[in-house]
């Protein structure tokens, strides 16, 4: 009942893929645990909501690489890739995760620079004289 191939989870820069195993609910990210990768307990909450939502904690070992972005971007790719991968084992479970909101791949990019501007919309500044 392993995910069959890795789930991808995106957020802002950040790419996440997961491989859902059964087992007792341990994290591999990049080698490292949950409170290693994520010693943030706000990050380690959002990241468990799925399996909690739909009661599976701790059924699923979660063995994940997590590539670019920062820390916050990182552990939202990481709960929607846990929530897809939860769908493809179980479609059931569907409704329940997209009710929660788990499925919504939040569309924030940071907006790319244009010529004659300081960063995306800021103008330099004026000068009369």
């Amino acid at each position: 009942m392993t995910s069959p191939a890795p789930v991808v989870g995106r957020r802002k820069e950040a790419v996440v893929r997961v491989r859902l195993v059964p087992g007792t609910g341990e994290f591999k990210l990049n080698g490292r645990t949950l409170e290693g990768y994520f010693p943030n307990k706000v990050h380690q909450q959002l990241i468990k909501e799925p399996f909690v939502t739909l009661e599976k904690d701790g059924q699923f070992d979660v063995i994940a690489s997590l590539s670019g972005g920062g820390v916050t971007g990182q552990a939202g790719a990481l709960r929607l890739a846990i929530a897809r991968a939860l769908i493809g084992l179980e479609p059931d479970d569907r409704p329940a995760l997209k009710k929660a909101g788990f499925l919504t791949r939040d569309p924030r990019v940071k907006e790319r620079k244009k010529y004659g501007l300081k960063k995306a919309r800021k103008a330099p500044q004026y000068s009369k004289r």
